[in-house]
Order: structure tokens, then sequence, then C-alpha cells
């Protein structure tokens, strides 16, 4: 189980660069274990006992129908996305002969782990394919790293004492060679993508610059895992085995994964956790089961969503950012989220339910509340609470350097997430 869930997440980190990626990979493995692609604009025949998913955008809804009319749900939350430079849609610039792009920041990721490292293109681009119509391709450009060249000490020796604030506009461009000679931005960019499309062709395009750094097992004694996208990939891959591992459909019980596009920018997109895809698909789900509104509102009351999302582990380094007595320690197991005004969704009811199944299970859980003087942060919990009214919990695995470019959780807080997600999924 340990090696084999383990190499599985090594392998999805690493080919899901970004959240257009993950959301394919998720995609195929659900087609593979026989769940049928549905689609919003298409009429649905959904039959008790079988297995669906539906894509909107980088959003997915993954379900298991039950035989009988539901009496309730478990659904499980995560997101696809993670913070990144995303490129302008005119990105290339010469300065002195050489070309660089010009990049905005998507989310919050901690700039300065972005300087002096291997970075590539992935995402998606819109092409026009043979017969005139609008096709979509995901690009992975490995064959072109580029770096985006820090100013040396000599030339600010304060950098360590005194670091200056990192100019998103100007200090954030990477480069991309010696340039060749070529002085047109466009015959560069076009360049850039030839191996994957021709310019000519290219109508559109969501494209990200992304470390370009395989996940690694780190640690004298092989417990940790470095990577990118560890925030929230990590509780996307438990959710799916989870869902995958659900070995038969429920009698009365509608189990749900989703994974949502956006958190990272406050969610508010109609493929984001503030859209009505979820409710919507919930909706569509009592309608074949011919429920009134009635029943639909008591399964809604009956069910259990939990939001999945990386905490923060107590650093010994930066002591005075954390309250010691509830700061979740990295390694001792899956972490309850708490906050006094709800930027987490849990309360004392529906933390118990997580609480009683790692008893029942003997895995190791810990509780998360900030420091008192620091405000918290959030996730899709609190939104998806307060649009359907389904109690809510928050967890996730304690991991150090949120929102850097290369990330670290203990290998066992994974392993405990995934049997307690498949535990819950089996309830």
């Amino acid at each position: 189980m340990k090696f084999d869930a383990l190499k599985d997440l090594m392998a999805f980190l690493s080919q899901a660069p970004t959240a257009w990626h993950a959301t394919q990979q998720m995609g195929n493995r659900f087609a593979q274990q026989d769940f049928t692609p549905l689609y919003e604009e298409e009429k649905w025949d959904l039959k008790p006992g079988e297995s669906y998913f539906v894509q909107r955008g980088c959003s997915l809804c993954a379900f298991v129908i039950p035989k009988q009319t539901p009496r309730c749900a478990t659904i499980l939350a995560s997101h696809t996305d993670s913070p990144a430079l995303k490129l302008k849609p005119h990105p290339v610039f010469i300065e002195n002969s050489l070309p660089f792009l010009r990049v905005e920041t998507y989310g919050s990721p901690i700039l300065a782990t972005w300087l002096n490292r291997d970075l590539v293109i992935a995402g998606r681009v819109l092409i026009s394919n043979g017969d005139g119509e609008v096709e979509e391709k995901l690009v992975f450009l490995e064959s072109a790293p580029m770096l985006i060249p820090s100013l040396a000490i000599h030339l600010d020796r304060e950098t360590n004492e005194n670091p200056k604030k990192i100019d998103k506009q100007e200090q954030l461009c990477p480069l991309l060679g010696l340039g060749q000679g070529c002085h047109d931005p466009d015959a560069v960019f076009s360049a850039l993508l030839s191996s994957e499309v021709s310019h000519k062709t290219l109508l559109g395009f969501d494209l990200y610059l992304v470390p370009y750094e395989s996940p690694r097992i780190l640690g004298s004694d092989s417990s940790l895992l470095a990577s990118y996208r560890l925030d929230n990939l990590v509780s996307a891959h438990a959710a799916l085995l989870a869902l995958l591992g659900a070995q038969k459909p429920s009698k009365d019980t509608l189990q749900m994964a989703i994974f949502w596009n956006h958190e990272e920018i406050g969610s508010g997109t109609d493929e984001g956790a503030s859209s009505p895809f979820f409710l919507d698909i919930l909706k569509r789900i009592s309608l074949s089961y011919k429920m009134g509104e009635e029943d639909f509102l008591r399964m809604k009351h009956a069910s259990y969503f939990v939001s999945i999302d990386l905490a923060h582990a107590f650093h010994p380094n930066y002591k005075k950012k954390y309250d010691q007595k509830n700061a979740p320690a990295i390694g001792k197991g899956v972490v309850i989220k708490y906050n006094a005004n709800h930027r987490y969704a849990t309360n004392g009811m529906t933390a118990a339910k997580i609480v009683k199944t790692c008893l029942k299970e003997k895995i190791p859980y810990q509780s998360f509340a900030s420091e008192s003087n620091l405000a918290c942060g959030s996730t899709v919990g609190s939104l998806t609470a307060t649009r359907t009214g389904i109690p809510t919990v928050d967890i996730g695995v304690a991991q150090f350097s949120m929102h850097a470019s290369r990330e670290l959780i203990a290998i066992e807080d994974h392993l405990h997430l995934c049997k307690l997600l498949k535990s819950l999924m089996e309830c």
C-alpha cells in the first residue's frame, strides 16, 4: 500500500504541472475505471449503481450513484490549481537583444523561490484544426527550460539582511536564451511553441511557468516528499484514490468527489467553488431519481462535505508564527482545521465524525488553529457550506513551504489521509 500509493502520487505530480493536466489525468483515470463521462449541455440518463464524471474547465466532479434513492451524500472536495506565473497575452519582449517573457502572478506564490530555478512552460493552447474548428491541446515544453536570474549580491549588498520587494513587472521575467539575433517577439514565441503547435493555427492560450524538477523522496530515513503543487494535488490524489477504491455502489449514499479550479484566486469564477457547478450536479442527480424538493433538501441536510487542503506544519525556525499548542507537526497524522470566524468550516459536530473514524481506523490526527495575531487562510469548505448548507469539515495534511515553488510533506501523512478518505467513502 505504501509503495503503490507513493509511487502513484509521484507519477501524478510529474504528469500534472498545471490544473489542465491534473484534470485530464483524473478524467483518464475515471474513464479507465468505467466511469461514464457526462456533458453539462446534454441530457443525462443516470442509472442506479453506475459511475459518472463531468468536467467544467479544470474542475471535475465524479460520483457513484447508489442503488436506491439517495438518503445522503458523502462528498470529498479538493482543488486542482496552485500558485504560478502566467504568461501575458503578448509574452515575449526583447531587451538589449535578449528575449524575455512577461508574466503575472496567479495566486500568491512565494516569489523569491521562483528565481534562479529551472522553469518550463505548460498549460493549454487553442488551435484551429483542419476542419476550421477550435481544438484544445495541452502542452508541457520540457525541451525549452528557462530561468529568472536574480541580481548578483555584489550589486545589492543588503539582499540577505534587508531583502527588497520583488517588482512583479520588471523582475519576474525569465530569460529565453541569447535570441540568435532575432528581434521579432512574435517569431520568438512562435519558435518557442513550434514543437507543439504552428503559430498560424494558434487562436489562444493559457500558459504558465512551472518549476522543472521532479518530485523527490528526501530525508535520511526517506520520510519526506518534495515537489511543486503538493498544495493541493496531495489532497486531490487522496480523494481520487478514495472514490476509485469504493468497491461497490452504496445502498443509499451518493459517493462524490469534486476537484475545484481557481481556489488559489478566490474561487469566484464559473468553475470555482462559488459557482453553481456542484449544486447543479447534485440537483440533476436528484431529478434522475424523481426526488421532490422536500426529499432533495432532506438529502442535503443528511450529507457530509469534507474539504481537503493542506495545513501549515509547525516550523521550529519560526516558532513565533504559531500557537504551539494548536500547531500540527509534520509526520504526525491528518490535520483537522479550526477557525473561530469560520475561515474553515469545521465545527465540533463535523469534526467529531473525523475523530470517530480516525479512532476506529487507528489513524493519527491532530488539530490546527492559527496564532491569534495572524490572519487565517481559507479554502473551499466555508464557501461550499455557505452555498449548500451541507455540514462541512476542513481537513488536510501538514506541510512546510506552502506556496513555494517546492513544498514538503511527510509521506506517512499522505498515506494516513488516503486511508481516512477511503474509510469515509465506504461508510
